[in-house]
């Protein structure tokens, strides 16, 4: 692909995309530029991936025709206000930030601008993230499908209506915390009763990756899933309804439904 990446950010998440695309062939690292404040970091990245580095974000935006945005989600409208004279209206932005819809990036560049929101997560860092993309009507049809070849080289993509976003940030965006702390949390136990802490990350994170697998490959229903391992008076069962007593679900559903509102609000 002849097209020219930019990155403006180059933290865990821009590197992962960066990997992803370069692993991939898809674009050189040669076209592929990356700015950010921390010099030694870029100078490290760029020892390591091969692409050209900068600490001025409007040689990014004036060089490439895909920009990604990735900052802190407070650090948006700084960045658009640096970068807007110095974007092409021809150059594509990607957002990876929850909250900042379609309308707010367009009104901070304040000009006519083709604009893919996006919300990847941080599996992306071992190649096994999703990704969900919602593009601004200035976005052609052969554009859109060569920013989904670009995004599926790091995560698989899924196009969201925009009116979901908040909802991704929650099921997708935030949730590899959730299961961390579950998997931490069966870990714990597993220590406490004796198994070496080493053993017992690597029993409960496969089970995790395996357990996501059949969900995936099956096409079943987790309930169904679920009672499959639930033999009648068996142990399983026995942990499944402690996890009830103790609202286990109804936890996981209030903690979603608080990041998806606190994502409605940034």
């Amino acid at each position: 692909m002849d097209k020219k990446i930019g990155f403006i950010g180059c933290g865990n998440m821009a590197k992962a995309m960066i990997e992803g695309i370069i692993a991939s062939e898809l674009v050189s690292a040669k076209n592929i530029i990356v700015s950010d404040a921390y010099l030694k970091g870029l100078e490290d990245s760029r020892e390591k991936y091969g692409f050209n580095i900068t600490q001025d974000n409007k040689e990014v935006a004036s060089n490439s025709d895909v920009i990604f945005l990735a900052v802190k989600p407070n650090m948006y409208e700084s960045v658009i206000k640096e970068i807007s004279e110095s974007t092409r209206n021809d150059s594509i932005i990607v957002s990876i930030a929850p909250g900042k819809t379609l309308a707010k990036i367009e009104e901070a560049f304040g000009k006519n601008i083709k604009v893919l929101r996006t919300m990847p997560n941080t599996p992306a860092l071992v190649g096994a993230g999703v990704t969900a993309i919602c593009p601004n009507k200035n976005i052609t049809k052969d554009e859109f499908e060569m920013l989904k070849s670009i995004i599926g080289t790091f995560s698989l993509v899924e196009e969201i209506e925009e009116k979901l976003f908040d909802a991704v940030v929650s099921v997708s965006g935030s949730s590899p915390a959730y299961v961390f702390m579950f998997i931490e949390a069966m870990a714990d136990a597993a220590v406490m009763q004796g198994m070496p802490r080493d053993k017992a990350y690597r029993f409960a994170a496969q089970s995790v990756m395996g357990s996501a697998k059949m969900i995936l490959e099956t096409q079943k229903h987790p309930g169904e899933l679920k009672d499959m391992v639930c033999s009648p008076g068996g142990t399983t069962i026995e942990a499944v309804a402690v996890l009830e007593e103790k609202g286990f679900r109804t936890s996981v559903i209030e903690a979603m439904r608080a990041c998806g509102e606190k994502s409605s609000r940034m």
